[in-house]
């Protein structure tokens, strides 16, 4: 908790102090241009990848990164569903990303036995929302790392598939007044790929 505590105060001491102007207007409204939707890996900070500022960047992170289909009545799913409606609908954002990342501890869990999953019920439920990816996946002879990275990369694009279902982001999509991007990134390297939906493959950005 020390440590916390610390940052804070180099917080308000260095950074606070260099940007209080934004901060200022900040305190009055937020008009971010982007929803972020990411894995809640702690190694995976959005604003450090991205150089995004206070106010730039509306997001959302949970397991795995997941998009719940438009209309999933199951309680637990609804928080991510209900940020995407008011970034969408309120906000009115210009882009949204899904951004998943190596080494995802999520979709490592795709393939654990039941057992494993236990006595952590409520992950075992979210967790089913990439039950497809894992089918699919399933269905290729790959090695471990081959598995390992191809089923966090289809996740990637299975989540934007879903996020495709709600009617309010597939009408602003089709109409070209939303930007939806699918990104991966690569922990060790730094490197971020971004997925081309023309090719169906992922092209590093450089």
């Amino acid at each position: 908790m020390k440590t916390l505590k610390d940052g804070i105060i180099k917080f308000q001491q260095n950074y606070f102090s260099e940007h209080k102007e934004i901060f200022s207007e900040l305190a009055k409204t937020q008009k971010p241009h982007t929803l972020y939707i990411g894995c809640s890996d702690s190694r995976v900070v959005p604003n450090i990848i991205t150089k995004a500022m206070p106010g730039e960047l509306f997001v959302v992170r949970n397991i795995g990164n997941m998009v719940p289909p438009y209309g999933s009545d199951k309680y637990q799913f609804r928080c991510t569903s209900s940020i995407i409606e008011y970034a969408v609908k309120v906000l009115e954002v210009d882009n949204i990303v899904v951004c998943g990342h190596s080494n995802c501890g999520g979709c490592k869990a795709l393939y654990y036995d039941k057992d494993k999953l236990a006595k952590t019920p409520l992950v075992k439920e979210w967790l089913s929302l990439a039950d497809e990816v894992r089918d699919r996946i399933l269905k290729k002879n790959l090695s471990y790392e081959e598995r390992e990275f191809q089923t966090e990369q289809l996740n990637v694009v299975k989540q934007l598939e879903n996020l495709l279902t709600y009617p309010f982001v597939k009408e602003r999509f089709e109409k070209g007044e939303l930007n939806i991007v699918g990104w991966y990134y690569v922990i060790e390297t730094g490197d971020v790929f971004d997925y081309d939906f023309d090719e169906g493959e992922f092209r590093l950005i450089s």
